[in-house]
């Protein structure tokens, strides 16, 4: 897997998707408004996240991520990560499955704060909480939900 920068314009989301890669891990995900100019836009990754937009059931499990979170958050993006494709699930439930409590209020301010600074959303479906806001902009996610639940 190359390292760098990578993004795509995408019309079903009406902005581009961009990845950083490093060390053959992906450690950046985000959503601009454009691709930007100095940006490659063929890599392996880009073609699933592609497919994965057109309709291909793809959880991106086994893509590998390189994670430089603070070790609760971690816990949080984990269980996150184990959403199963086309759910969503509440924050309460995402609190229980990352060993933390759910009526503890800096449980549930932890819980919010990794998942807006998940740095890979996508890979870390953060879309699939439906009673939180995640790293995604709330348009994308509302289309990403869409896309699995078609």
């Amino acid at each position: 897997m190359n390292a760098g920068v990578f993004a795509r314009e995408s019309d079903r989301l009406g902005r581009a998707v961009q990845i950083g890669v490093a060390s053959g891990s992906i450690i950046s995900v985000s959503f601009p408004e454009s691709a930007p100019a100095d940006a490659e836009s063929e890599h392996p990754i880009l073609d699933r996240v592609f497919a994965y937009l057109d309709g291909d059931e793809d959880h991106f499990d086994d893509a590998p991520v390189a994670l430089t979170v603070p070790t609760d958050h971690r816990r949080v993006l984990d269980a996150v990560r184990n959403i199963p494709y086309g759910e969503t699930i509440a924050l309460r439930r995402v609190i229980r499955m990352a060993g933390m409590d759910p009526e503890d209020e800096d449980d549930v301010a932890t819980a919010r704060s990794a998942l807006r600074e998940n740095p890979v959303p996508l890979f870390i479906p953060d879309h699939r909480v439906d009673d939180a806001p995640g790293a995604i902009p709330e348009a994308v996610a509302r289309r990403l939900r869409q896309v699995e639940s078609a």
